[in-house]
């Protein structure tokens, strides 16, 4: 692949633009994705809409990555997870990655558009603006709430894949993702208290920095009750059978038990393990998800 010059003269590599798109979390958004397209329909997804659909969603979920990393550059600079990406260490320069971000967006959306419908493409605009402009630019930096306001773009991929698909939005699909949405303030938060002297240095108002960490730790506990509670919901309104609602309830309850350990602050790296396990957690409720499904039908 060609490769472009930065400000300082060095030459960004391929790598360089693949990570600017965050390719980790995007695949963590695929596969929220995909179970929400299989779970549209009891008749098996067509391959142009599972290959393409996902490939739309990808290129576009990129871009607001992409965007992240322009406007964050300068804080990405003072954190120790962040200071070695490319634009934070100046080897991709701003306008060529948003230049880059434009050309995702676009060739995300003429192949949402030319292969799935209307609907899957603007709902996923609107949550690359979500996330690229309201969150990234705005409220990342303007209140400690800003991952439970901001958490509704990133939750958007279960309802697109099942778009994709349908062509219309239902329950089930906004079921999951109020999921994703009360999933996201204890994963994030619990990251954010592993981080806080760094989002502090940044000057990020990350709850952790604004209210300290035994309050977060006891939001993180709260959140997490709710997460189990909405988790049991597929069952409850019959989207599920006994199978997913066995694995919502171990996964939830192991994830209870590190948000206790992690208020109660007996361990010293409980913070960084409650991340770690949120993100096991909701591949796996997810993949429950769609083998409870499968096996439902051919009961």
């Amino acid at each position: 692949m060609a490769t472009l010059l930065s400000t300082e003269g060095q030459r960004a590599g391929w790598r360089d633009y693949l990570e600017l798109t965050k390719p980790k979390v995007v695949v963590l958004m695929l596969i929220t994705s995909l179970v929400g397209m299989f779970l549209a329909t009891r008749a098996g997804v067509a391959w142009s809409v599972l290959l393409f659909g996902n490939l739309g969603i990808a290129l576009c979920a990129g871009a607001a990555a992409v965007v992240n990393h322009v406007v964050d550059r300068r804080i990405d600079a003072l954190m120790a997870r962040t200071h070695k990406r490319p634009l934070a260490q100046g080897r991709v320069a701003p306008l060529p990655a948003l230049l880059f971000a434009l050309l995702l967006a676009l060739a995300g959306m003429a192949v949402l558009l030319a292969f799935t419908n209307t609907l899957t493409a603007w709902l996923t605009l609107a949550s690359l603006l979500g996330y690229a402009v309201l969150y990234t630019g705005y409220l990342k930096r303007a209140t400690p709430q800003n991952i439970v306001i901001g958490g509704l773009a990133g939750a958007a991929p279960p309802l697109l894949g099942w778009v994709a698909v349908s062509g219309h939005v239902s329950a089930e699909p906004l079921l999951l993702v109020l999921i994703i949405f009360a999933w996201t303030p204890p994963h994030f938060w619990a990251l954010a208290i592993h981080r806080k002297h760094e989002y502090e240095k940044a000057d990020i108002p990350m709850l952790p920095v604004t209210h300290g960490e035994r309050y977060t730790a006891l939001h993180i506990l709260l959140y997490t009750l709710i997460l189990l509670a909405v988790s049991l919901l597929p069952y409850a309104i019959h989207m599920s059978g006994p199978l997913y609602l066995a694995c919502a309830l171990v996964l939830g309850l192991r994830f209870l038990h590190w948000a206790w350990v992690l208020y109660r602050g007996t361990r010293p790296h409980a913070a960084i393990n409650t991340f770690k396990y949120s993100i096991g957690y909701l591949f796996a409720l997810f993949i429950a998800l769609l083998v409870d499904h499968y096996l439902l039908l051919n009961l």
